[in-house]
């Protein structure tokens, strides 16, 4: 069953005082673009959430949201560089002997100074953030494949119902196309009497004129191949793979063969005809656009 390319997957996930939140967002695009927003202290999952994707989404634009909490633990520790601390008290204190500058250094005072007091990230367990952040993600790429999966459901129904329109179309095309030759004879006939005398003119010469107009309107090999690119569309759509680069060119090669027949037929009634089938294909293509 074929999959629409938009959708949205949300999981959480809570383990012991950890607790992670993913979501995902899907829109259309030509080839699998993945997006990821990860906190600087959690940088180091990336590859591994891209991993998980690649593995279940083939095709469309992914944004990801991550939020992480561990309530027992702060983001953040304070550390006291003691060295720096000492090196900064030594050369105060050299300025105040050799400038005889009363000492007047406190505590504060070199705490304040560049770098004696700093804050760090505190690091957790990679492997166990790793397994906590799978689980979560593996959550809400189900909840997003089940909404791709019922959008995808919605576009088949939609793209088969066109192409019963369409075959129904190419039949009235073929059973018009049957009967052009003989339109043409009589019309060129016709055209024939309205300046010279018919019984002066060569039978031969009348119906080999009519065979090569009819054979430059005949259209019999487009409709042909027409039927193969709407059976193969029928066949694709029913695929379990991802399709929908393949239906993009498969559509192409339909609207490619109906702009031939326009061209070719030179006939009102077909004129007619391919102007509905190329409704319902540019309708098709846009569905197509919006498939996995």
């Amino acid at each position: 069953m074929i999959k629409s390319m938009t959708g949205y997957g949300r999981g959480e996930y809570v383990s012991g005082t950890r607790k992670v939140s993913i979501e995902l967002k899907t829109v259309n695009h030509r080839y699998l673009d993945i997006n990821i927003k990860l906190p600087k202290t959690l940088v180091f999952l990336e590859e591994h959430i891209r991993s998980m994707i690649q593995e279940r989404i083939y095709r469309g634009r992914i944004e990801v949201y991550t939020t992480y909490r561990n309530i027992e633990q702060t983001d953040k520790a304070v550390f006291v560089d003691l060295k720096l601390a000492k090196e900064y008290l030594s050369k105060l204190m050299l300025l105040s002997d050799e400038l005889g500058i009363k000492d007047d250094v406190t505590n504060t005072y070199i705490a304040s100074m560049s770098d004696v007091i700093v804050l760090e990230n505190q690091k957790e367990d990679e492997d166990v953030l790793k397994e906590v952040f799978s689980i979560g993600l593996d959550k809400a790429l189900e909840q997003l494949i089940e909404m791709r999966k019922v959008e995808g459901e919605k576009l088949y129904d939609d793209i088969k119902k066109r192409c019963l329109i369409i075959k129904d179309i190419v039949n009235k095309i073929e059973e018009r196309a049957s009967v052009v030759p003989q339109y043409y004879k009589e019309k060129l006939e016709g055209r024939i009497r309205e300046l010279v005398d018919i019984k002066q003119l060569d039978a031969d010469r009348l119906e080999q004129e009519v065979a090569i107009i009819a054979d430059r309107a005949n259209i019999d090999e487009e409709i042909t191949r027409l039927y193969s690119h709407l059976n193969q569309l029928d066949k694709t759509l029913d695929s379990s793979e991802p399709v929908g680069r393949k239906l993009d060119f498969i559509v192409q090669e339909m609207n490619r063969e109906v702009n031939t027949i326009a061209s070719k037929a030179n006939d009102i009634f077909i004129s007619r005809c391919v102007v509905d089938v190329k409704s319902e294909i540019s309708k098709i293509r846009e569905q197509v656009q919006n498939i996995e």
